[in-house]
């Protein structure tokens, strides 16, 4: 059996913008955009590329106990990211980086989290960027839940859009094989819970290509649970944003869950511990490379009158970005004995304070070193 997908694409591998059926109703979001904010989409995906690689150094250097790529999905993420809102909820799986610096995280939080110096690393109530989720596809129930709540509260599909919030929840094709997320799509389409849910295709769960996972295109799935799904070009950045921001509108305006399969592709390994060479053709890897967001987009800016000193400034502010993070990963320290008890409730409570205190005792039971 056979499916075709109109893959909703505004940005061709080539760096024009394509005019389509398909595409027709999402070019007035990007008509609507400045050139300041076009800027901002190329100078995000070159920063957190050039973090992301210094990263995957400290990680073999031995700094970090793991590093998580998101080489060559920087397009899904940043213009999904700009099309939220404030007051929208962010749940990620364990890659958004790009998305958690959006959204106002100080992405030294996340080097804390893979060296081992917190449990967290942010807070999410500054930002409503939650916590990283290494129990992947459990989050999605997280996203809906809240989603619920909004419904629940009042503060969803009142026909304010300063106000009205919704829920994007991040994950992979690997984690859409779990069955947490078909419960969160059970859930988020009987309360018509205000939900967008942003399946990063990448092609591979690990090793499992995505053709073992589903003999059907992924955004498929969400329609047996009567949630509307579309399939975007992942690594076209216009598209991730004109296509999210239309379904999150709608999510706040009342009209229920969305599903978007962003097709993008890993560039790099599942993690710092994974060899992806053992699993893919080198072919495989050099067709995704030739769709590279990034040369893609610049090659776009370009032919709009950007000029080099503005790819050579954000070429700059990305190394010094890099540097910076560099030297605050070195410095980070290992973190007091009870913190980890800190942020359990977010009220006072009395056998956790207990628990924190015996643990002080016992620490200074074996006295100061010499």
């Amino acid at each position: 059996m056979s499916y075709t997908a109109a893959t909703v694409q505004l940005l061709s591998p080539e760096g024009t913008l394509v005019e389509s059926d398909a595409s027709a109703e999402y070019l007035p979001y990007i008509e609507a955009l400045s050139d300041d904010q076009l800027r901002e989409f190329h100078r995000q995906m070159v920063v957190i590329r050039r973090f992301d690689q210094e990263a995957a150094n400290l990680q073999r250097q031995g700094e970090l106990g793991l590093w998580v790529p998101s080489l060559g999905q920087e397009a899904a993420q940043v213009g999904s990211a700009y099309a939220s809102r404030p007051q929208d909820h962010i749940f990620p799986s364990y890659r958004e980086h790009a998305v958690a610096r959006i959204r106002g995280v100080d992405v030294i939080g996340i080097m804390g989290l893979l060296r081992g110096t917190t449990h967290g690393g942010w807070n999410p109530a500054e930002t409503n960027f939650h916590l990283y989720t290494l129990v992947l596809g459990s989050h999605t129930l997280h996203a809906t839940g809240r989603a619920m709540a909004m419904t629940l509260d009042g503060v969803t599909g009142t026909g304010d859009p300063e106000t009205d919030a919704a829920v994007i929840s991040y994950f992979g094709d690997g984690a859409s094989s779990q069955g947490d997320v078909s419960e969160a799509l059970v859930f988020a389409a009987s309360y018509q819970a205000p939900v967008v849910f942003f399946l990063q295709n990448n092609h591979w769960a690990i090793s499992v290509p995505v053709a073992v996972q589903s003999r059907t295109p992924l955004y498929l799935r969400s329609s047996g649970f009567g949630i509307p799904g579309i399939q975007i070009d992942g690594n076209d950045v216009l598209a991730s944003f004109a296509v999210t921001k239309s379904n999150l509108d709608a999510a706040r305006s009342g009209e229920g869950p969305r599903l978007i399969e962003a097709l993008t592709y890993r560039m790099g390994a599942h993690t710092s511990s994974d060899d992806p060479s053992k699993y893919r053709l080198d072919s495989e890897v050099e067709y995704w490379e030739a769709r590279d967001p990034i040369a893609r987009f610049e090659t776009w800016l370009r032919s709009r009158g950007e000029g080099d000193a503005f790819f050579a400034d954000v070429a700059t502010e990305a190394e010094d970005f890099a540097a910076d993070i560099r030297k605050r990963t070195l410095a980070l320290e290992a973190p007091p004995i009870g913190k980890m008890f800190d942020f359990v409730y977010s009220e006072p409570h009395a056998p956790l304070a207990a628990q924190k205190q015996w643990l002080a005792d016992y620490d200074a039971s074996f006295g100061s070193e010499a």
